[in-house]
């Protein structure tokens, strides 16, 4: 049982350290684009 358990922390620790490196090293801001929309007003009516 204390085998299992070691196991599960181990394990636990390794996927903390994996999910602070992807945070860290990890590209995730999107690249910028410019969007252009056309629109209608209708002041006139």
């Amino acid at each position: 049982m204390a085998r299992l358990f070691k196991a599960l922390v181990f394990l636990m620790f390794v996927g903390f350290l994996g999910l602070v490196g992807y945070s860290y090293l990890g590209d995730l801001a999107p690249e910028p684009a410019e969007v252009r929309q056309p629109v209608e007003l209708n002041a006139g009516n």
